[in-house]
């Protein structure tokens, strides 16, 4: 018996990938890891409700959207462009780190995280939303109750949520345009 392969062409962390021949259903969860070796993408609940598999999707219209690779086969990114965790920060021609994201920094400056699992999702999911207030602005008084709805879907096992929450913050508030007074 032989697995049904279809092509998949699509742009991860800004680079053209395939076409790939892939089996036809895999979870693209699984794709990342064993075909592109990109691990940093964790699989959770395997239900898209945990959101540690959670990407971001660039759409066509410079938008960003959070997507779980846990309930979607590869296929359905087929033509898409997409950003894991290892696609977030710079890096230099020898693979180094060179900065990190404004995220990500405050992450690391709040210890926003405990045994790490969960981050990828959150990092794209703070991502989108910071793009989204880049777009669409909110007053300061409504900022703890949007970055809750935010990151609401996400859950981490070791109860980080606060510091998740405070590293979040304070990217929205140092963001010029994201909050108004």
């Amino acid at each position: 018996m032989t697995l049904e392969k279809r092509p998949l062409a699509l742009t991860i962390n800004g680079q053209d990938i395939g076409p790939i021949d892939v089996p036809a259903g895999m979870p693209m969860i699984h794709f990342l890891h064993e075909y592109l070796n990109l691990t940093g993408t964790h699989f959770g609940c395997g239900q898209g409700i945990c959101h540690a598999c959670a990407v971001m999707e660039k759409r066509p219209d410079g938008t960003l959207a959070e997507t779980r690779t846990c309930i979607f086969d590869a296929h359905y990114f087929n033509g898409k462009s997409i950003v894991t965790i290892e696609g977030h920060a710079t890096h230099d021609a020898q693979g180094r780190l060179e900065s990190l994201t404004p995220v990500q920094q405050a992450f690391v400056e709040h210890f926003a995280f405990q045994c790490g699992y969960c981050t990828a999702g959150f990092v794209a999911g703070a991502t989108v939303f910071i793009d989204e207030l880049k777009r669409a602005p909110i007053r300061r008084e409504h900022l703890e109750a949007a970055i809750e709805t935010a990151l609401d879907a996400h859950i981490c096992r070791c109860t980080g949520y606060v510091r998740y929450h405070e590293a979040v913050r304070q990217v929205a508030l140092a963001t010029p345009g994201c909050v108004t007074d």
